[in-house]
């Protein structure tokens, strides 16, 4: 027998069969590492010489990959994409409030609501049924050709509102679909405690619902992300927008490689995070 960290009387006593095994599933996960690290290397190699072994790579090496031209145009494209950061969090606070609001109406039950089902199912499949690049042309273009009163002529605003109006849809199917997955008993059991259905939903079955769809939600958060590029359709100068204006200065795409490198570098870190909340998950339902 040995003893698994010998601090205090709480030290854990494993046997030598057991030390054997944590011992050759350490080797074969470093093997794995091992052999992971050399395959990607591998990989990557082979990937950099059929590149740049093309006939055509001297040129596209200029007009996508010039440094200088990057440099020069890093200034104008940050200060575009500081824009959909803005646009992004404004959106992104929007659209939870609203696809809550929508899913809550569209799981009431009884005849009394089906007016208030009907309209939130149509309101769903309307959307989330129509090409955002069409959603904002529609937005953009028809709602300040109204000329109604109060309605705002800003590219940005306008460009907000179709992504709002377009991920409330989706986002509202992922919160419907984390309350219809609470069993019922943990509703029963909530009534019988003595609470009513709006402090059954706000203090049971909301906390259970939302911590089972988190990682679809920041999917949806990634997806977003890239989705505010396109405001720049309406005109707003956003990090595509800047770098439209760059690469129109310097007859060079490079622009566009620094404007998309950033909204990779901006997406990353929320779909790592959405990789470690549904691993996570995964092991609270016992999956792994």
């Amino acid at each position: 027998m040995a003893v698994l960290g010998g601090r205090g009387p709480r030290a854990e006593v494993i046997s030598e069969l057991q030390r054997e095994r944590l011992a050759y599933r350490r080797s074969r996960a470093r093997r794995s590492t091992l052999v992971a690290l050399i395959s990607t290397a591998v990989f990557a190699v082979l990937a950099w010489v059929t590149v740049t072994g093309a006939p055509g790579w001297p040129r596209v090496r200029r007009s996508f990959f010039d440094p200088e031209i990057a440099w020069r145009s890093l200034p104008a494209v940050l200060e575009g994409l500081w824009l959909n950061l803005r646009v992004l969090v404004v959106c992104g606070a929007a659209i939870l409030v609203l696809a809550l609001g929508v899913a809550a109406l569209r799981t009431l039950r009884g005849p009394v609501w089906f007016p208030l089902r009907a309209l939130a199912t149509a309101y769903v499949d309307l959307f989330r049924g129509l090409p955002l690049i069409i959603l904002l042309y529609l937005v953009g273009f028809g709602l300040p050709a109204l000329r109604l009163t109060g309605v705002p002529n800003d590219p940005v605003v306008l460009g907000g509102v179709a992504l709002v109006l377009a991920y409330t849809a989706y986002v509202a199917e992922v919160f419907r679909a984390g309350i219809e997955s609470v069993h019922p008993s943990q509703v029963a059991a909530a009534r019988s405690l003595g609470l009513g259905p709006r402090k059954t939903m706000r203090l049971v079955v909301l906390p259970q619902a939302v911590r089972r769809v988190m990682p679809a939600l920041l999917n949806d958060f990634v997806a977003l992300q890239k989705d505010c590029g396109l405001i720049s359709v309406l005109g707003a100068v956003d990090a595509v927008r800047a770098a439209q204006i760059e690469q129109a200065r310097s007859f060079n795409f490079t622009p566009y490689v620094v404007a998309g490198l950033l909204f990779v570098l901006l997406a990353v870190p929320t779909a790592r995070c959405a990789d470690a909340l549904g691993r996570r998950v995964d092991r609270r339902r016992g999956g792994r």
